[in-house]
This record gives C-alpha cells, structure tokens and sequence, in this order.
C-alpha cells in the first residue's frame, strides 16, 4: 500500500498548475498561495537522491520564495529521509494513514448528504471548514475556488446541511490517480457534532469514488476519536507518511 499511496502523491503533484521533476522528487507548485500545505514535493517510489539532488530541489524551492517541504509515505523511498537530513530538513510529523477499499466499506445512509451546486452552497462550505478547523485557514475566495476545481476536476465535495441551510459538516475527495484518492479536509462545525455528520460525508465520498473506478481511498486523522469515526466507516491503519521541510 505505501507505494500505492507514494505512486498517487506524485501523480496528485504533477497536476498541479506549476509541477516540475528534480533529481528523484516531484514539485508541485501553485502560483495562486504561498501556503507550504500546497506547495511540496514528493519523491518518486525508491527514490536515492544525491546531495546534488537535494540542493536542486531546494534551489528550485527558494527562487519561487518558498519554504522547502516534503510529503511522503518513507517506506516507499527508504533512503529519502537521511538524505534530506543530511541537507538540514526536518521532521514536522509522522502520520499513520488509513485505507479504505470497496470491501472494507461500511455504508452510512442516515443522513442526507449533498452535492454543492450553487456559489452559496461552496462558500457555506469553505467558512464551516474553516470554523470546524478553528480557523487556521480563514474563508477565502481561493478555498471557495480549491472546492470547485475538486468537484469540477473528476474529484469530489460532499456535505450535510444544517436545519438553517448552510453547511454543518464537509469533507472533499481528489480525483482518483493510479486508481486510489485521497479524501481529506473532514470536519463539523462544533455545534452540530456528534450527530453522524463527519461518517456520513466520509462514506458518501468513498461511495463516488469506488463508483468512478477507484480500488482504494486513503486519508490521515487528527486523533483518536476521527480514527473511531473513520474505522467504522471501514477505514485501517496501512502505513505512515513523512513530513519534512527545511527552516530559513
């Protein structure tokens, strides 16, 4: 599964508008954010990057004005991490992340979740992310863009709305690549937690997915209580992803 999960973050980075190979890794820029959560790179599975090539990428990092960050599954590049280290990365965290497969899915039908469709519909959704995540990422006409250009690219936005009709709970899914995708940014606005929501929309996604051709869907949790959530919806623990960047 780390390769599985390896091979798809570097397909994922090279959609991006501004994607570039250097030396083993991958690059994937967005011109739009400075934000080091969308511009990373990620090596190629079984990557043995140089010294050389560590400082190419981080040159190609610096002249865009960036912070030089990676996302990975180590076990699918072994020697990745010491060369990194070597060069003066390092680690931010280590994830476990789950799989979920069409075998595994346990479906979850008791609440109504939708499709965005209007301009009201994203930006409800962007503002209870951002509230559901307390706010480290304000509302913004970029996130309410990100949401679009997922459900407009062959990926996926899913929600349930609250009784006054904005979001009460949203999570998103990348189009699939080498047949597996990543589902992400799940979270519920404090008020209406602990009704289903988050299970819903998780369940709804990996329905559309597997629906569209994907053999698997991979995400990572922020605690124990978001792993009992996902578990029963039909999530496991399969691996870790590493993450690394290099200070000023």
């Amino acid at each position: 599964m780390d390769t599985d999960v390896q091979n798809f973050a570097v397909a994922h980075l090279r959609r991006r508008p501004r994607a570039t190979e250097i030396g083993g890794f991958v690059a994937g820029f967005v011109p739009a954010t400075s934000s080091p959560y969308i511009n990373y790179a990620t090596p190629l599975p079984g990557a043995r990057p140089g010294e050389r090539d560590v400082a190419a990428l981080v040159e190609a990092f610096r002249e865009r004005g960036l912070k030089p960050r990676l996302e990975f599954a180590p076990d699918a590049a072994p020697a990745v991490a010491l060369a990194l280290r070597r060069a003066g990365f390092t680690t931010e965290a280590v994830h476990t992340y789950l799989i979920c497969t069409p075998a595994t899915l346990t479906p979850r039908a008791a609440l109504l979740v939708e499709t965005p469709s209007t301009d009201q519909d994203y930006a409800s959704i962007d503002a209870a992310l951002s509230e559901a995540f307390g706010n480290e990422f304000p509302p913004s006409a970029e996130g309410v863009a990100r949401l679009r250009r997922t459900q407009g690219n062959g990926g996926a936005v899913r929600f349930v709305r609250a009784p006054d009709g904005s979001c009460a709970g949203a999570a998103s899914c990348s189009a699939p690549a080498v047949a597996t995708s990543e589902l992400a940014g799940v979270g519920t606005r404090p008020a209406h937690r602990g009704h289903g929501i988050a299970a819903a929309v998780t369940a709804s996604l990996a329905e559309t997915m597997f629906a569209r051709g994907a053999r698997s869907i991979w995400l990572e949790y922020s605690g124990e209580g978001s792993r009992r959530v996902y578990e029963r919806v039909g999530f496991h623990p399969a691996g870790t992803r590493l993450y690394m960047s290099l200070e000023d």
